[in-house]
């Protein structure tokens, strides 16, 4: 099998006279791979950015400070999507005051969750809107299906006015697979969000094959395992093939699994670190890699 190098995909891309360069990426720096939301076709950048634990640093000035850093770092390298939740404690006024810090992106795509009883679904969207600043959220999902039925009716009633773009689902480490493919088959929604990495495949066998179906974007989290996965590899010895596919950390290495994947629109690692989201992104760049050589990673992985 062929291995295409990052140096051979910037030279093939530079004959064709493809742009490397998306508004708001670093100059002379590869754009990250762009994936459509295929219930609209609207291209995102792959990598997005998480902010479960590393955002909720509450009214520390130093630490809001750190995550204004690694916002701009986020959005120089050419990425849109930032996701929260109202779970995630401070995480939406910390984004708020980075976005307002940075004069407002208008790159950013912002992805919030609703997470509370039913009735109060309106209200906790507002409340997350003024945290962030923004004049409406570009998606809103229900955040692990919690008063799914009535969150969803109020979702598509808010899109149907215009007051949010795009209507979602999540979940995470496996949790009620089942359901989620109901609800899949069941309601028009534009995106979903689980778990999904190179240990964590569940989704393979029917989601991820099922958003193809239905024409759902994925959104996908704990790709690192919300660092357990990076921190139980970083004694390991990279394979000597990782080079050849563009992947120059277990970081990146993780990240082109799951990007690769077809069915895969975004993944939303999280970090408190300017050096790693910039690494995140760039994992996005080069070469996609086919069904045989993920399956490579996945048996080396698997066998340390």
């Amino acid at each position: 099998m062929m291995i295409i190098t990052r140096r051979t995909f910037v030279k093939t891309a530079a004959a064709s006279g493809a742009a490397f360069v998306l508004p708001g990426t670093a100059p002379g720096a590869p754009a990250p791979l762009m994936r459509a939301v295929p219930s609209s076709g609207e291209m995102l950048p792959a990598v997005g950015l998480g902010t479960w634990i590393t955002f909720n640093v509450g009214d520390d000035p130093v630490l809001r400070d750190e995550c204004a850093e690694v916002i701009a770092a986020f959005f120089e390298a050419g990425g849109r999507m930032i996701d929260s939740s109202p779970m995630y404690g401070s995480s939406q006024p910390v984004i708020g005051y980075g976005l307002e810090k940075l004069g407002r992106p208008k790159a950013l795509f912002s992805a919030e969750k609703v997470w509370t009883s039913a009735a109060d679904g309106a209200a906790q969207i507002e409340q997350s809107r003024r945290f962030w600043g923004v004049p409406r959220f570009d998606l809103v999902q229900v955040h692990n299906l919690v008063g799914w039925e009535t969150h969803l009716e109020t979702l598509f009633a808010m899109k149907a006015d215009g007051r949010i773009r795009y209507v979602g689902i999540t979940t995470s480490e496996g949790r009620r697979h089942d359901l989620f493919e109901q609800i899949m088959r069941a309601h028009p929604i534009d995106f979903m969000q689980l778990t999904y990495n190179v240990v964590d495949r569940e989704a393979e066998e029917r989601l991820l094959p099922l958003a193809a179906e239905r024409g759902v974007a994925v959104i996908v989290n704990r790709p690192f395992q919300q660092g357990a996965l990076t921190r139980q590899l970083e004694g390991e010895t990279l394979p000597d093939w990782a080079a050849e596919i563009g992947a120059g950390s277990w970081a990146q290495f993780i990240l082109k699994f799951i990007l690769s994947h077809p069915s895969v629109t975004v993944a939303i690692p999280a970090t408190t670190r300017v050096d790693h989201v910039r690494e995140n992104v760039m994992a996005a760049t080069g070469p996609l890699l086919d069904a045989a050589m993920r399956e490579r990673m996945a048996a080396y992985v698997r066998d340390l």
